[in-house]
């Protein structure tokens, strides 16, 4: 076995209405940390801040004694000039602790916050795996989607340019605690539900054909990741009020972030990159767009641990052998948009042919996950990819 290391958040706390507790949660964290009375900067999605749920959160957070600012000054795909905006919020609030509830643009941002906020190191010094000198601030996050896995990376994704986006990669980015509460998914769209849920599944399936940092403890949490979304995609996208269902799939895309981060992604997010990028499209739809189509693409370098996933997911045994199991695989795997309602090409999302060449020279500048692809992805097999999703 080859040495390996693996880290993820100190503390997962996994309970549907879990969130209406936080302030009595976070206690023992906040103690441990010296802060018995804290001043709390909360980063909320615009459309949370305005719920029931949200306001009874403030209000017990100031019931235990601790100030409160609220921000939902937040988007998605966060430019930089938004991070430094919000950093400075914080700072003039004089945060002591950075709690943030919403989707993996929300999460991100809190991340980056939580370190800005000490003023130790400028965000262009950050950029890249491993740059992050700073220490920072006590750090909870809660999603409200079951997808980026972000509540339990130590990954920022931040727009730096019309068409380009960068990267903090650092240990320091990990939370101190990561709150699973499915009952902030029971109101989303089923295309948003479907696009999400299918991002983790991609988080899992780069995970274990990562050909960088791949481990046994990662691969174990992919496998469990996807077995639980598979099971329970299509009950969310069908049955929204499904509780059960929808703390399962909250479940899979944490088990799922803890896992492509110790085992990263590969071309099927740098090839979804640019389409974000550039066309505004949500990234779980991005991913989904070119997940069958990178696949096959990958098969080559990848058909035995394909084989290996399609027998997890109950797709056939190993007599079946590794080529006929792997294009199950990826037949499953083209069949989960279709299933779900989800658009299945790139025109559909208002792309034009014309700028399939465009994308694919942007998806060559994604060095970091083209490293851990199991197959070399050249600008020219980008525009293959992309010319049959298109």
């Amino acid at each position: 076995m080859a040495p390996f290391e693996f880290r993820t958040v100190n503390r997962i706390i996994c309970e549907s209405g879990s969130s209406l507790k936080l302030p009595a949660l976070l206690a023992p964290t906040f103690a441990e940390k010296g802060l018995s009375h804290a001043r709390v900067f909360l980063l909320v999605d615009p459309f949370i801040a305005g719920t029931a749920a949200f306001k009874t959160i403030v209000a017990q957070f100031e019931e235990h004694g601790h100030a409160v600012l609220v921000s939902h000054d937040v988007e998605p795909d966060p430019p930089e000039a938004l991070v430094l905006r919000v950093t400075e919020q914080a700072k003039q609030f004089g945060a002591q602790a950075v709690v943030a509830i919403g989707g993996g643009s929300t999460l991100d941002v809190a991340k980056l916050i939580a370190v800005l906020v000490q003023g130790k190191q400028a965000l262009q010094q950050m950029y890249g795996v491993g740059n992050v000198q700073s220490d920072r601030l006590p750090l909870v996050l809660v999603p409200t989607t079951a997808g980026t896995g972000s509540e339990v990376t130590p990954i920022s994704i931040v727009t730096t340019g019309v068409d380009t986006k960068m990267g903090v990669v650092s240990p320091v980015l990990y939370g101190d605690v990561a709150v699973l509460d499915a009952d902030w998914t029971l109101s989303l769209p089923k295309h948003v539900t479907a696009a999400t849920g299918i991002d983790a599944m991609v988080h899992a399936i780069e995970s274990y054909t990562s050909i960088r940092l791949k481990n046994p403890y990662s691969d174990f949490l992919a496998v469990k990741a996807l077995q639980l979304l598979a099971a329970n995609l299509n009950i969310v996208c069908e049955q929204p009020d499904h509780r059960e269902a929808r703390q399962a799939m909250m479940l899979g895309a944490c088990l799922a972030g803890q896992a492509f981060a110790n085992a990263p992604v590969g071309a099927v997010h740098a090839l979804a990159y640019p389409i974000g990028g550039i066309f505004h499209v949500p990234h779980g739809l991005s991913n989904s767009l070119v997940l069958p189509h990178v696949l096959k693409f990958n098969m080559p370098a990848a058909q035995r641990w394909y084989a290996e996933l399609a027998v997890q997911l109950g797709l056939g045994a190993t007599r079946d052998g590794d080529e006929t199991l792997s294009a199950r695989f990826v037949e499953w795997t083209a069949n989960l948009s279709p299933s779900t309602g989800l658009p299945v090409r790139l025109r559909e999302v208002k792309i034009d042919e014309p700028s399939l060449p465009v994308m694919a020279k942007a998806a060559m500048l994604q060095t970091r996950l083209l490293s851990n692809n199991p197959r070399p992805v050249s600008e020219e097999d980008a525009l293959a990819i992309y010319t049959e999703a298109y």
